[in-house]
């Protein structure tokens, strides 16, 4: 056996330590071998190995790759080529070495590279985004969470459809459609009236399109994912709230949105739970379905409270708060009553700062568009199924906490209240909107 060292000769002691930099030795069957590391040296019978530290115990496993075709293709001495036709059933291979490559290809664990095989094959994967342009505060967030991520895919062939539609149910059984009919690989919907889309979705299902629900979620109907936050948490956070700030009395208005929509039915179904179970003493006078539209917010919260002059609180459960707001001013109400809303906009900064808005709660929406988008893409390029449902925590903010979210916030770098269409090259919220935590997805 030959043995090629550099190293320092050892002093006269019987045993001694020392550092061998490289050992290259060839056992009597002909394998190479090859060690790093320290060893005793003195006579025969006491010389051993030192433990490696587990350190580089620990590099060794992380720089391990899993066998690929390569490994596969010199361990059974044929060629590259015919491994891979074997491996992606390929013709041109006899049966007996297709069964010999499969075979050894599930022994050793091989698993192919679906994001390279995508890459190479350079095959464009287009993925439709339908969302709604009210409230833009909010959904335009959801957008910039989704283009964050997609930017980073674009090497890969992902092109992204964006299609808007007025608000949540109006307008989207047409972009859904439209999106069925673009040849599009993958959805992200934000179900306004879902019991309205459902023979579109099952046409997606049917035409093997995955679609990932966000901000509300379709129940019953089959799709990928529902990401959003958890929205019977979110209306009993608010009742909790509430109850706290109104000493557990009073009569309560709640604005939504529309309840045939799910997230805004189960917001406030966790409102009335968490009221029912620890407030008795709180009711709600009113419950005000605004349809996301401004001016139809504002008339029917001005009648309602001039109708119900005892109100205590108003629980707004979606972003279209700064006309309710509006209205109570008119109706002088504005700082006597609890006003807590959703979400967090340059606009409502203010009103929470002064006092006349107690909390907000706060959905982020960015990460909502980050989550929907990655489900989509690993699933489509890499075949990783996300779990059906994501629910993620509502944060509350108050004036306490304010400062610290908008210095944690990333502005609009556009300064361009209303662009429309997706801005290239930012995180940052449009349409005025103040996007969400940059730390709040690892």
């Amino acid at each position: 056996m030959s043995v090629a060292t550099s190293w320092e000769a050892p002093p006269t002691s019987a045993c001694v330590r020392y550092r061998l930099d490289r050992v290259r030795s060839r056992e009597d069957n002909g394998e190479p071998y090859g060690c790093q590391g320290f060893f005793w040296v003195g006579p025969r019978s006491l010389r051993r190995r030192a433990r490696v530290p587990r350190r580089r115990k620990a590099e060794a496993r992380k720089r391990t790759k899993p066998p690929g075709i390569r490994e596969i293709a010199e361990t059974l001495g044929i060629s590259i080529g015919t491994v891979d036709r074997a491996l992606h059933d390929r013709p041109g291979i006899n049966k007996a070495t297709r069964t010999r490559v499969l075979e050894l290809a599930q022994t050793v664990g091989y698993r192919p590279n679906l994001a390279a095989r995508f890459l190479s094959s350079r095959k464009q994967c287009r993925v439709g985004v339908n969302l709604p342009r009210e409230i833009a505060s909010f959904f335009d967030l959801v957008r910039d969470g989704i283009l964050d991520v997609a930017q980073s895919f674009e090497s890969s062939g992902v092109r992204v459809v964006y299609r808007s539609y007025p608000r949540l149910g109006q307008g989207e059984i047409e972009a859904l459609e439209e999106a069925l009919d673009d040849d599009i690989d993958g959805l992200v919907i934000a179900p306004g009236r879902p019991e309205h889309l459902a023979p579109l979705m099952r046409r997606a299902m049917r035409q093997g399109v995955p679609v990932v629900c966000v901000n509300t979620d379709a129940p019953g109907i089959e799709h990928l994912a529902t990401v959003s936050v958890d929205a019977a948490a979110s209306g009993s956070l608010v009742g909790e709230l509430m109850g706290r700030f109104l000493g557990g009395n009073g009569r309560v208005v709640v604005v939504t949105g529309q309840l045939s929509t799910v997230d805004h039915r189960q917001k406030l179904d966790g409102f009335r739970k968490e009221l029912g179970e620890r407030w008795p003493g709180l009711g709600i006078a009113a419950v005000v379905e605004a349809h996301d539209d401004e001016r139809e917010a504002y008339e029917k919260c001005r009648q309602v409270l001039a109708s119900t002059p005892d109100v205590a609180g108003v629980y707004v459960s979606t972003a279209n708060s700064i006309p309710v707001m509006r209205a109570l001013d008119d109706q002088r109400m504005s700082g006597r009553l609890t006003a807590i809303t959703t979400d967090l906009f340059p606009a409502l900064a203010p009103l929470i700062e002064s006092g006349k808005v107690a909390a907000t709660i706060y959905q982020r929406p960015w990460v909502q568009g980050q989550i929907a988008f990655q489900a989509i893409y690993k699933f489509l390029v890499q075949r990783v199924t996300p779990p059906p449902v994501n629910k993620l925590s509502p944060h509350v903010v108050m004036r306490s906490n304010l400062k610290l979210f908008l210095e944690r916030m990333r502005p609009d770098a556009t300064g361009s209240p209303g662009r429309a269409g997706p801005r290239p090259e930012t995180r940052a919220a449009r349409s005025g909107s103040v996007a969400t935590f940059a730390d709040e997805i690892g």
